[in-house]
């Protein structure tokens, strides 16, 4: 029996004196484990997009649809470890990184971000960078051009996520110096995503037949499924930005849930007063829109005020969906109501409501309200400028939307030869 201890205290020192030289390096597990748990959340959120996007769309559409979110899975996946992380997150300029991080040069299995590994950061951060193009391609559905679509969220990726990531989280971003709050990507990923969708759908031009014919959701069931992947994913999204597993983390999770709730409440009860009746889809809406207000106050407000910011995410991105019937516009899938209206509300909100780890108006901080108002409209210029040229090149070049013939047809069919229902 002695010699037996003798033989199970050996490994058992070596994992101590391991755990302990790991500990004193700075690495824990505990918040790796998370981060790496996190990673995966919000890669789940692309194809719960996919989902959400493709059931909205008529059938002829359902794959061209898909294939927009995994398009960007696949290019935006590359672009981010040859150089999208290293405009990002490497140099310390104001306005953009450096390239010292090319195809991750320099990185290690050793390096750390705070306690995590930079190869979890990194990861963690691509799926940002994945799902914010994506984000677009709701306004973009059912008449672009696909190899024009994939041109555009390359570049777009490049010249204007990555700036406007640097700004907000990487070192030395004019943002970050000015304390700018962004918890986890109201400005970055939700204001710049939306407002270059409705860029896009205004040079784009309505589908053949909007608004006189009805277009109509081939599949709700599937647009409810994609809901919940992407409520599920965003515990991830949100709570993972935390880059830890404590409190922050905690508190994150707890305002994430709250909020989604509150938003699909009010959009339904919204619904229900403007329309007669409370719609799936509306409640679908409701719950995404719940989910972008409070992504950049997710770790910087308590759970009394994610409950109202949820609530108001009902009302101000409802009316932002209805704008397109008053003006005229073909956002087909609402991703400006929903993710451009909402992200600059959490923005503006996050400046209101913070008390923890940082303060907003309700707690006399005037300043940090005009430093959010300083980032939305930037933030917001940037992207429409750099929106706007991209896709004036584009139609240059390559041009922008498909043929008649071909939209009439359906671009499952055109664009990719198949079709998303063999009966």
């Amino acid at each position: 029996m002695t010699r037996l201890l003798k033989l199970l205290a050996l490994p058992l020192a070596f994992f101590l004196l391991t755990s302990t030289a790991l500990a004193a390096e700075g690495l824990d597990t505990g918040d790796t484990a998370w981060m790496l748990v996190s990673s995966a959340l919000v890669l789940v959120m692309l194809p719960g997009l996919a989902l959400f996007y493709g059931g909205m769309v008529r059938s002829k559409n359902v794959l061209s649809t898909s294939m927009h979110t995994f398009a960007a899975m696949a290019i935006i996946g590359v672009q981010w470890i040859a150089f999208g992380y290293s405009l990002a997150f490497g140099g310390s300029g104001a306005l953009i990184g450096g390239l010292d991080h090319l195809f991750l040069n320099g990185i290690t299995p050793d390096s750390l971000t705070g306690t995590i590994p930079t190869y979890v950061f990194v990861m963690f951060q691509g799926m940002f960078a994945i799902i914010t193009p994506a984000l677009i391609s709701g306004a973009v559905a059912e008449r672009m051009k696909f190899s024009t679509y994939c041109v555009f969220i390359l570049l777009w990726a490049t010249l204007v996520y990555d700036p406007l990531c640097h700004w907000v989280w990487g070192p030395g971003g004019w943002l970050a110096a000015l304390g700018a709050l962004d918890f986890a990507g109201g400005t970055v990923v939700h204001l710049s995503s939306g407002i270059s969708a409705l860029m896009i759908a205004l040079l784009l031009g309505k589908r053949i037949g909007y608004p006189m014919e009805r277009m109509t959701p081939h599949n709700l069931p599937m647009t409810l499924l994609g809901a919940g992947l992407l409520w599920f994913g965003w515990f991830g999204f949100n709570a993972g930005s935390a880059l830890s597993s404590g409190g922050s983390a905690a508190l994150a999770f707890a305002t994430t849930q709250t909020a989604a709730a509150a938003g699909a409440l009010s959009w339904m009860m919204i619904e229900w007063f403007h329309a007669g009746k409370p719609s799936a889809l509306g409640a679908a809406s409701g719950i995404i829109a719940g989910l972008v207000v409070i992504t950049p106050a997710a770790g910087f407000v308590t759970p009394g005020w994610a409950l109202l910011m949820g609530i108001s995410a009902g009302p101000v991105c409802y009316f932002g969906v209805i704008m397109k019937h008053r003006f005229g516009y073909d956002d087909s899938l609402d991703a400006f109501g929903i993710h451009g209206m909402g992200g600059a509300w959490g923005a503006v909100a996050t400046g209101i409501f913070a008390t923890v780890g940082a303060t907003g108006l309700i707690s006399g901080n005037l300043h940090q309200l005009g430093v959010q108002l300083l980032g939305v409209v930037a933030a917001g210029a940037y992207a429409v400028v750099v929106t706007l040229g991209l896709l004036f090149i584009l139609g240059k070049t390559m041009g922008l939307r498909v043929e008649k013939d071909d939209e009439r047809r359906g671009l499952d069919q055109s664009s990719h030869s198949e079709s998303g229902y063999n009966y």
